[in-house]
């Protein structure tokens, strides 16, 4: 079973510690801004396996730090929760939704309708790549 809900900051820094970057200590994840965001948790089986944080600046949303558990990748779960990312963005009329996509994951975010701009980047160790979708 699936359940996706908004969850308070602190919930997120757990997973996106283990999933992203295991390698740095738990301060590392924390995002400045993060108390600005509004930050979804999937929970898989009643427990939390995926979180992502999303932030705002006029009509323009970004998310950041999409993270789902290994043990729980490859079920889909990423989809779900982009998916409640993007009807929430279009029920609050955004008309851009963009983020900093990791290289290897690109062709995720392709399937799910984002295009690739020419902004590319290196950054703690990964190339990221600038996606967007227009609403």
């Amino acid at each position: 079973m699936i359940h996706i809900e908004q969850i308070a900051p602190h919930l997120t820094w757990p997973i996106r510690y283990q999933v992203m970057y295991p390698e740095h200590d738990l301060d590392f994840v924390k995002i400045e801004n993060d108390d600005e965001g509004i930050h979804f948790g999937l929970y898989y089986n009643q427990k939390l396996t995926g979180i992502v944080s999303v932030f705002n600046e006029g009509k323009v949303y970004q998310f950041r730090k999409l993270a789902i558990l290994e043990e729980a990748q490859g079920l889909g779960l990423g989809k779900k929760l982009m998916e409640a990312v993007i009807e929430y963005c279009k029920l609050q009329k955004a008309e851009n939704l963009w983020c900093n996509a990791r290289a290897n994951a690109k062709d995720f975010y392709k399937r799910l309708g984002f295009k690739e701009t020419e902004t590319v980047f290196f950054k703690d160790g990964y190339d990221f790549i600038i996606m967007d979708l227009d609403l």
